[in-house]
């Protein structure tokens, strides 16, 4: 897990080296601010989090302060007695959907469970080829049609062969993008739909991918989205790319909504559950001894 962060935050920790090159057992205020601001933090709750705070910060005070954000209400979603346990996978081109939704079932694998997935992101022949061959790597089984195809069909398809099957993971990818917001709206709507008739309640969890290098601007994606649908929960990808680690402060404040997961790298491994006390450690570990 450690292992794992200090790499995933390596570029966000080389520009705290930049304000902050020694770790210390206390840093000014203004330093800590402009930490904050490097790490793309957004500038208003840069403010909220260091007022109150001393002149001189040290580690707890900065830590109570940055797990601060974290603690709002929100309904978390974890597999439980439905079987399958029906997601649906969301989010733009380009932001890691399919490579995620590979991590996501090779993490359910190392958990000892089953998981079937259904390529519903029929806008792009290569989404259908890229998760055919993450099934095949991995050894699940896949419900696939041609580009063009109907997607809803595809999730009544994976949900129905997962029931037949004894399956307990359904996984769906979606398109992530078509020629206007609105047909998109549309396609994700008729694609719950249909999952709740082929299982009523599912879809169990709709999670949304968002790709870490786009910092806070990730934030109106997330709320386009869940305006379309409605997001259970957030993962944040591709972290290792990026110095702008700050940001998932941002973005859980701007959206109080869980984050369960965090990705990097193209190995289906670079994949943890996301605990908000080990980001901040992780990040507060550049800067204090």
């Amino acid at each position: 897990m450690i292992t794992f962060l200090k790499k995933a935050f390596g570029k966000t920790g080389e520009v705290i080296h930049e304000v902050a090159p020694t770790r210390r057992s206390s840093i000014a205020k203004e330093d800590f601010e402009e930490i904050l601001l490097e790490a793309d933090v957004q500038y208003d709750l840069v403010e909220r989090l260091i007022d109150g705070l001393p002149d001189t910060i040290r580690r707890t005070q900065a830590f109570n302060s940055l797990i601060s954000v974290f603690q709002y209400q929100a309904q978390w979603i974890e597999p439980g007695a439905t079987q399958p346990f029906v997601e649906m996978i969301v989010g733009v081109n380009g932001a890691g959907k399919t490579t995620t939704i590979a991590k996501l079932a090779r993490l359910y694998q190392r958990e000892g469970r089953t998981v079937l997935l259904g390529a519903g992101d029929t806008f792009r022949a290569a989404a259908i080829e890229q998760l055919s061959r993450w099934a095949e790597r991995l050894v699940i089984p896949i419900v696939a049609t041609r580009q063009g195809h109907d997607p809803s069909a595809v999730v009544y398809d994976a949900i129905a062969s997962a029931v037949a099957k004894g399956i307990d993971h359904v996984i769906v990818d979606t398109a992530g993008r078509l020629h206007t917001e609105k047909n998109l709206s549309d396609e994700l709507k008729k694609m719950v739909r249909t999952a709740d008739k082929a299982l009523p309640g599912a879809p169990d969890r709709t999670l949304l991918i968002l790709d870490g290098t786009q910092g806070g601007s990730a934030i109106n994606q997330a709320k386009a989205f869940d305006a379309m649908i409605g997001i259970d929960g957030i993962i944040i990808t591709k972290l290792d790319g990026t110095a702008k680690g700050g940001a998932i402060l941002t973005i859980a404040d701007e959206l109080q909504m869980p984050i369960y997961y965090m990705g990097m790298g193209e190995t289906p491994d670079d994949f943890i559950r996301f605990k908000a006390n080990d980001y901040v450690n992780t990040i507060l570990d550049e800067v204090f001894v």
